[in-house]
């Protein structure tokens, strides 16, 4: 139980109305889950109001709500009135579980592409030298080794300060998490305490909620804006916004590069599927992960792990044992000696990288198979873009569905035709069904060739009208390897 003065601490409202006194033991915003314990949060969001089940609530026998507006109910409830339910449910919930951020070194990773393997990569490294550490992902929440399903890239309030809580209760030193525009904007983090912040890259996405990559970038910023003066803010270079980033944070400064001079240079010595031999600030280090944009990663880790206090040699000598995270870059080859890539590229940015990495990596004469689908009832935008990247770095294109949740497959597969001229067009074959777009990219492929099975990484669903089924892309290329003996 917590008493309303101390879920209230640091909270801004405008007042309250009805008994103050009250003791509380969970926190919800679902109204269905509201009863005689809870404290409900209205909070508004793009489809529903939360004010509008107040009634509801009150008869389960809820007696707390923070709301934005005086409700007309009066009777045996107490009123929090706010000016936005969305902060105040991420400052209680810090305040209900302890502020847990507090009690470990909380570093946040942010950035179009890579958020998810530089988490990964540092709960690993981390853990590898001895810590207990926690890790917020998109693809899973860990604390220590126990995996705890993830929904969201960066979970809501509560889950997420319960999450934290629990690390601080298991002993973790370090939590490494995920930190996603929509948490920002939606005042997820607010509260939380930051030991470091870690940006990687920016590029056009999630435009269908932010609807203008000026806001996208305003977004993302606000992140390093709101670093104390006790945290580190480390920017990439190479990226053109990765300063701007960090123009007005109060965090430490500092920057990591492959092509640009910074504080942590990199250099990419070689580049195969046998992994990355990179050179890190004069010294030379063979990694087991492949490709340029994992070499950025693998520099953002070390800087992270020398910002911590961590030893050099160590650092580099775990930065060396890393191996890559599931859906990222993942790859199996075939008897006859065909190479399929697994990877979640979804964003044209970060198919056009993982392109350009099987370009450098494949041999004379081979080809590059890229088998490509967009998401649905997400940014319109890049389907077009992306078509047209898979065509121009590709010698065959089969495009395919993704997740086309509420959306048609076939209308989201003519949004990604749209990009491509006559010429263009002939060279893309169009399989909607994902099984076998595959299955013809491993009939039509030859030893040595490469297939990238692009889009949906280490997902093992396809969400069709709100249904998830059972699809896991390397599964899928592995059992089609073994029945067709390639």
């Amino acid at each position: 139980m917590r008493k309303l003065s101390e879920l209230l601490h640091a909270v801004d409202y405008k007042r309250i109305i009805g008994d103050d006194n009250r003791e509380v033991n969970e926190l919800v915003f679902d109204s269905r889950n509201a009863n005689s314990n809870s404290m409900f949060f209205a909070i508004v969001g793009a489809n529903h109001d939360g004010h509008d089940f107040i009634s509801k609530v009150v008869k389960n026998g809820c007696t707390v709500v923070v709301v934005n507006k005086e409700l007309e109910v009066r009777d045996g409830l107490t009123q929090i009135i706010v000016e936005d339910t969305h902060q105040a449910l991420s400052l209680i919930a810090g305040n209900f579980f302890g502020n847990p951020s507090k009690k470990l070194r909380l570093i946040g990773v942010t950035g179009t592409n890579g958020k998810t393997t530089t988490a990964t990569l540092l709960y690993k490294l981390f853990t590898d030298i001895g810590n207990q550490v926690g890790l917020i992902s998109t693809v899973v929440n860990k604390i220590g080794e126990l995996e705890i399903l993830a929904t969201h890239t960066t979970p809501n309030p509560i889950v997420l300060n319960e999450l934290l809580s629990e690390m601080v209760s298991k002993g973790c030193s370090y939590c490494f998490m995920e930190v996603s525009s929509h948490a920002i904007h939606q005042n997820r983090i607010l509260g939380l305490q930051f030991f470091g912040g870690v940006f990687t890259n920016i590029t056009h996405d999630h435009l269908d909620y932010h609807e203008t990559f000026a806001e996208y970038i305003r977004v993302k910023k606000m992140f390093f804006d709101g670093l104390p003066e006790s945290a580190f803010a480390l920017s990439n270079q190479d990226d053109k916004n990765g300063s701007v980033m960090l123009q007005n944070t109060k965090a430490t400064k500092h920057f990591f590069a492959l092509k640009s001079m910074a504080e942590f240079k990199g250099k990419i010595i070689q580049n195969d599927f046998d992994g990355l031999l990179l050179n890190i600030n004069n010294v030379e280090v063979l990694t087991q992960l492949i490709g340029e944009f994992n070499a950025s990663n693998l520099l953002a880790v070390y800087a992270v792990a020398r910002l911590s206090g961590i030893d050099e040699l160590l650092a580099l000598t775990s930065l060396s044992s890393l191996r890559s995270v599931e859906g990222r870059f993942q790859y199996l080859r075939s008897t006859s000696g065909i190479t399929a890539v697994i990877d979640y590229a979804h964003t044209p940015d970060a198919l056009e990288n993982v392109l350009d990495t099987i370009q450098s990596l494949r041999k004379p004469q081979a080809k590059i198979i890229s088998i490509v689908g967009c998401g649905g009832d997400r940014d319109r935008t890049k389907r077009p873009k992306m078509a047209k990247i898979a065509v121009a770095k590709s010698d065959h294109v089969i495009l395919t569905s993704d997740n086309p949740r509420t959306e048609d497959p076939l209308s989201i597969l003519d949004e990604m035709r749209a990009g491509l001229n006559d010429i263009e067009g002939v060279l893309a074959l169009t399989i909607p069904d994902r099984k076998q777009a595959i299955q013809t990219a491993i009939v039509i492929a030859n030893p040595n060739d490469i297939i990238l099975i692009a889009g949906k990484g280490h997902e093992k669903y396809q969400e069709i009208n709100g249904v998830k089924y059972d699809f896991d892309d390397f599964n899928t290329a592995n059992e089609l390897f073994n029945q067709m003996k390639k």
